[in-house]
């Protein structure tokens, strides 16, 4: 990615993007990750959990993640799912990286793929301190 965007001080997070499967091999199983930093300074970032959705045609599927890494102490360590969250991991790059969903792509339809990360139903809840590289759709290991 030539450049990335810097959270410097916001209550709402709500980063999303799309692409078509027919720009996707088909019969191929897909995964949407963020791409990510933290400065050193960042805050407000694990908890509440961020909500992770990845929508292809009518069907979504959603998830809870924590961007900030797992503290282990907090209340919201559970998602409302009764699971604990997704949680990033470095790359070989230095980059964070945290999988938002996966689907299954057949191929050649113009079908959108939606993936999305919010934080957006506790306003007031002040972050800072993300650097977004971008939103990665690629074959998932």
């Amino acid at each position: 990615f030539p450049t990335c965007a810097e959270l410097l001080a916001v209550c709402w997070l709500d980063i999303s993007g799309t692409i078509t499967c027919r720009m996707l091999s088909g019969d191929t199983r897909y995964a949407a990750y963020l791409v990510f930093k933290m400065t050193d300074d960042c805050y407000g970032l694990d908890s509440p959990l961020q909500q992770a959705s990845v929508s292809v045609g009518e069907g979504t599927s959603t998830h809870s993640v924590c961007l900030q890494g797992y503290v282990g102490d907090e209340e919201n360590d559970i998602s409302e799912e009764g699971l604990p969250p997704r949680l990033p991991h470095e790359r070989p790059d230095g980059w964070m990286e945290v999988e938002l969903g996966d689907w299954y792509n057949h191929g050649g339809d113009d079908i959108e793929v939606r993936a999305s990360v919010k934080e957006t139903r506790f306003g007031g809840n002040w972050k800072k301190g993300l650097i977004v590289q971008g939103l990665e759709f690629r074959p998932k290991n």
